[in-house]
């Protein structure tokens, strides 16, 4: 069997036609070769070599993988068109299914998520989202995104949808709107893809509750964001770490005509797959061009600045006072626990995405974000998942107590002893895992809850918690909104009991928490959900930075104690837009340098696209 190979440079370019042939177009540099199939393969998938099949072939699946290596449309020895292997089995899928993926692969072993994120930092929407496990390895993938075809967003009972230019209002309660929308979407599972190949990727605010349940507004909303905000992304950049590879995954819309009367039309999902195509070549031109990379300006490596004036939203006075007042909630029967919170604010200029390159060093989480939506900016490194559902998996992961990371082994051996012997630590770590149990359980098949880990030590770079892991089964007439909403917010920044402790926090705290208290992540087309709780985030809007943190506040809570707590967890932060002010400057101050962030010689143009 032979295979029929062209190399793909700077002058050599494969051109989809209308009548969807293939054309080739040459510098007159490069031949054609003729190889057997493994030595192609090898060399495709290795070396930068696109494999095109010889017209006459079908398509094969490599022996070691079980993966297509997919060839454009071609015309037969007939001379007629014929649909590549791709195509046929979209054709086929969209039979069941509306929204269906599709895959291209590029080499990236001299790339980083920041660097390819660069090409899409201006844009007026964008997300990347990474994650490192343990505080020391780089989880499998990173998520990069832009151009969203549709948003949602809203507040005080109006949410807006906006495509295309157009924005249509309602007055539906906002989850049942964004699990309307994404339940249109019927995408199937690929078990080679990503857990998450487009979707739903935003915030949920805290005060989204009060769209479910009876509770007092807060007073002031100084802020003014919204209650939810997501965008609608039809294509997502993943950058594999464990093979150094770029996917990048579109998505065909398969249009309504083309299934009404129970036929499929392929005519017009090949319109549609040439889109989806189409789409994905403009982003690999996109990423083959030079992006001007801010260099630092100051030192090499982030120092600890000065944070310098700070405001915020409650003076020590107020925010002992507070803490005076919650006990007596406490002391009364009311709750047993109420996480209490300060807003600080700092003016700055600096590029927020100069922040999170600063605080995925200082401070690596498994849930790290920055979300670009227009005028505001979300970035930050949250330790702590809210609900993650997978299939039939619905997890939820408590995090409470904490302890400084000793500076020797025997000094870090130490201090995980005395968290685990400190009996307060334990029992409001025991309280939220109790709460995290009713969460699930409400959701979950009768006898499936369960507590994978308990009162587990995980460390991170600066710190160490105590951390459990409870886990069910979704029953069957439940699905990832309702397990969202069951565990929303999450009684490590709420209480316990969740409603009555978020009844008190609108009492005492001056002003709405906006997105701090939330959750930030995403929702996928095919089903899945990840999301973390909005907690060591950082909200850029309108020149300014706003940083929330709280304190748990039980029975026998020290109120000076508390106050400093909320400080020191702030600081962490705002010490990090100080460091990238001092790395990268304001605005035009940071030395810019070009790099060509892809190598098309390493492009699988045909793509590998789906498991047989």
């Amino acid at each position: 069997m032979k295979w029929m190979m062209y190399k793909f440079s700077a002058y050599n370019r494969i051109l989809f036609h209308r009548e969807k042939s293939l054309s080739i177009l040459s510098d007159g540099d490069s031949c054609l070769r003729l190889r057997t199939f493994v030595q192609d393969a090898a060399i495709g998938l290795f070396s930068g070599w696109p494999l095109l099949f010889c017209p006459h072939l079908k398509s094969t699946p490599l022996p070691w993988q079980g993966l297509f290596i997919l060839n454009v449309s071609t015309h037969s020895e007939k001379g007629d068109v014929t649909m590549n292997s791709e195509l046929q089995q979209v054709v086929k899928l969209s039979e069941e299914y509306n929204l269906i993926p599709i895959v291209r692969y590029m080499m990236a072993d001299t790339e980083t998520p920041i660097r390819l994120f660069q090409h899409f930092a201006k844009e007026k929407h964008a997300f990347l989202l990474e994650s490192v496990e343990g505080g020391v390895k780089w989880a499998r993938y990173s998520f990069i995104g832009t151009d969203p075809f549709m948003m949602l967003y809203g507040k005080n009972g109006e949410m807006i949808f906006e495509k295309n230019g157009e924005k249509i209002s309602f007055d539906d309660k906002p989850l049942s709107l964004l699990k309307d929308h994404l339940r249109y979407y019927r995408s199937p599972a690929m078990s080679h893809l990503p857990p998450f190949t487009g979707g739903a990727i935003g915030f949920f605010g805290y005060d989204l509750l009060q769209y479910y349940e009876k509770l007092p507004a807060h007073r002031i909303d100084d802020l003014q964001m919204n209650d939810l905000q997501f965008m609608f992304c039809d294509q997502v950049i993943v950058f594999d770490h464990f093979k150094q590879q770029l996917q990048i995954i579109g998505n065909v819309h398969v249009p309504k005509e083309t299934t009404q009367t129970g036929i499929v039309q392929s005519y017009g999902v090949e319109e549609a797959y040439n889109a989806a195509v189409a789409k994905i070549e403009a982003t690999v031109e996109r990423l083959q061009q030079q992006v001007k990379i801010p260099v630092p300006i100051g030192a090499g490596v982030p120092t600890m600045p000065e944070v310098g004036d700070v405001q915020s939203n409650l003076t020590k006075e107020q925010f002992i006072a507070n803490v005076d007042k919650a006990k007596e909630y406490i002391r009364a029967g009311d709750i047993f626990q109420v996480v209490l919170s300060q807003r600080f604010s700092i003016e700055t200029e600096v590029d927020p995405l100069h922040v999170y390159r600063v605080l995925r060093t200082m401070n690596p989480s498994p849930y790290m974000y920055y979300l670009k939506m227009g005028e505001e900016v979300i970035v930050g490194t949250s330790p702590e998942a809210l609900v993650k559902v997978d299939g039939s998996k619905v997890e939820t992961r408590p995090i409470a107590g904490t302890r400084p990371r000793g500076k020797t082994p025997e000094e870090d051996l130490a201090l995980e002893q005395d968290l685990l012997a400190d009996e307060k630590e334990r029992a409001e770590h025991l309280m939220l895992v109790d709460l995290g149990r009713n969460d699930i359980g409400r959701v979950s098949e009768f006898g499936s809850v369960k507590c994978d880990s308990f009162m587990e030590i995980e460390r991170y770079s600066h710190v160490m918690h105590i951390v459990s892991n409870v886990t069910g089964k979704l029953r069957e007439d439940k699905d990832f909104y309702d397990a969202f909403l069951s565990c929303l917010p999450a009684g490590t920044v709420s209480g316990a009991p969740k409603l009555r402790a978020m009844e008190i926090i609108a009492e005492l705290e001056n002003e709405a928490r906006g997105a701090y208290a939330g959750a930030i992540g995403y929702l996928g087309f095919g089903g899945t959900l990840d999301t973390c709780i909005t907690i060591r985030t950082i909200i850029f809007k309108n020149g300014k930075a706003y940083v929330q943190s709280g304190a748990g506040i039980v029975w026998d809570s020290v109120p000076e104690s508390e106050y400093t707590e909320t400080v020191n967890k702030a600081k962490a932060l705002l010490t990090a837009i100080r460091a990238a002010e001092q790395l990268f400057g304001k605005p035009g101050d940071a030395c810019d340098q070009n790099f060509n962030a892809i190598n098309s010689d390493y492009y699988i143009k045909a793509g590998e696209g789906f498991v047989q």
